[in-house]
């Protein structure tokens, strides 16, 4: 993983159950646009990766998480529509294996919380459920704004995946 990836690593690591840094036996990443059809990009770029991994039976809940934090990352959180200014992408995706657990993090290019909708909203409502998907999917799931030079913030969500270390 290059120095963006470090870089969102290391405050993710904190919000994380005790993991070993040391123990991350493989990552990958990918640069998606601003537009909605990345979500399908997203989709298929998990699917390559959780297949290399061995964990292609992992994929529909996977792959649920990670078209709900790139579709709320697009939806909230690109400004107008992003840039197509292909050296700055505005959503990144990133999968992180250890031995037992796989990470999924969106990075976005805002600062502002992920906010799941609460109170006597209509449930049957398209928009205002990705969060609780995320929830219910995942093992754990939560966020971070990212310091430094990288401007934004990262959405995270963890799945266990094997025997706990």
């Amino acid at each position: 993983m290059g120095t963006n990836g470090s870089t969102v690593l290391e405050p993710l690591r904190q919000g994380l159950p005790p993991i070993d840094p040391g123990a991350v036996s493989t990552s990958a990443s990918c640069a998606l646009p601003a537009r909605y059809e990345a979500v399908r990009g997203a989709r298929k770029f998990t699917s390559a990766t959780l297949d290399s991994w061995d964990l292609a039976d992992r994929f529909d809940d996977v792959a649920l998480v990670v078209s709900e934090l790139v579709t709320n990352a697009l939806r909230h959180a690109v400004p107008d529509g992003g840039t197509e200014d292909p050296q700055t992408p505005q959503v990144r995706l990133h999968l992180m294996r250890w031995a037992s657990r796989l990470v999924c993090a969106v990075r976005d290019p805002s600062r502002q919380s992920p906010e799941a909708r609460e109170g006597e909203e209509d449930f049957s409502a398209e928009s205002g459920r990705g969060l609780f998907l995320v929830e219910s999917f995942s093992d754990s799931w939560g966020w971070h704004p990212l310091a430094g030079t990288l401007q934004g913030k990262v959405v995270w969500a963890l799945f266990r995946v094997g025997p706990e270390e």
